[in-house]
């Protein structure tokens, strides 16, 4: 089953295809999909150094090319500043072989999706998390605002998404009682300027090893926005003592902390309905970090 009604798939012959015609340097290198919940890209190892991305939803080619170029800016920025491996942009491809839009190359980063192996439980985990976040927040704006798309601005701004994930749930999560939580974090005041964040650490972004962080993956979206934006991650991923540690160590008022709870919501509330079919890893996703909501404000 497709995740979107404008699915572009992808194959590895088409995979192959391409980069002989564009990317011929490469052409001898095994092509291998990934098994990913990943909703925005399909995802090819090319050899064993590189990835290739290729977005999934159909889109105007020139504004898709623009999207992967800033993209790539970010990803580069984001890798300079740190403190876990994270990849680098390598190249950008073009429509081809049956395939609409651009497409990205970009190093590949050993390690295991934090979905494979849960590393919830370690406080060790949530210190390196919590160290990752601190060194984005360090990185200069250079004067940089959020941009006023998704999550990381005003709260108010998605009423109108919430209400449909609300009408969309109402067969499969408590809607009323989460009717009357998001009431309560939509009015969260902002907590400070904009400070440079991930923007979307969950777990199929993260990379572990043991119980310890490893690398950082999706980085095309770094970028200035609320400082309690990559506070998501504390419910995405991790346990309640963990979660504490990574408060702790971030040093975050209530206030922050709080409106990182509301994004972390915006974001659950979402993934549910839409992914229950497409993507179940993704949906179970946003109802566990739901029920460690629920279950912090109890």
């Amino acid at each position: 089953m497709t995740m979107h009604d404008d699915q572009v798939d992808v194959t590895t012959e088409t995979v192959a295809t391409l980069i002989q015609e564009q990317l011929p340097q490469w052409s001898g290198k095994e092509i291998r999909l990934l098994q990913s919940t990943g909703t925005v890209n399909a995802v090819f190892r090319i050899g064993n150094d590189l990835s290739a991305r290729f977005p999934l939803r159909l889109a105007d080619a020139a504004e898709t090319l623009a999207v992967l170029k800033q993209e790539a800016r970010a990803s580069a920025e984001l890798a300079q500043v740190s403190r876990f491996p994270a990849p680098e942009p390598v190249a950008l491809g073009e429509p081809g072989a049956g395939y609409p839009m651009p497409w990205s190359v970009q190093t590949w980063l050993p390690g295991t999706v934090s979905w494979d192996a849960d590393p919830s439980g370690s406080d060790a985990f949530a210190q390196d998390l919590a160290a990752f976040i601190a060194a984005l927040r360090e990185a200069e704006t250079r004067g940089r605002h959020f941009s006023g798309e998704g999550r990381g601005g005003v709260l108010t701004h998605h009423d109108g998404w919430m209400e449909k994930c609300f009408e969309e749930s109402e067969e499969l999560l408590d809607v009323r009682r989460l009717r009357h939580m998001w009431s309560h974090l939509r009015e969260l005041p902002r907590a400070g300027a904009d400070v440079m964040s991930h923007g979307d650490l969950i777990p199929g972004n993260v990379l572990v090893t043991g119980d310890r962080l490893s690398g950082v993956l999706d980085t095309g979206g770094f970028g200035p926005a609320d400082p309690a934006l990559d506070l998501v991650s504390a419910w995405h991923l991790l346990q309640r003592g963990p979660r504490e540690v990574l408060r702790r160590t971030l040093g975050c008022d209530d206030l922050e902390w709080e409106r990182g709870r509301a994004w972390a919501f915006q974001q659950a509330m979402g993934v549910v309905w839409y992914y229950v079919e497409s993507n179940p890893a993704m949906s179970r996703m946003g109802r566990r970090t739901l029920d460690r909501i629920l279950e912090a404000m109890e």
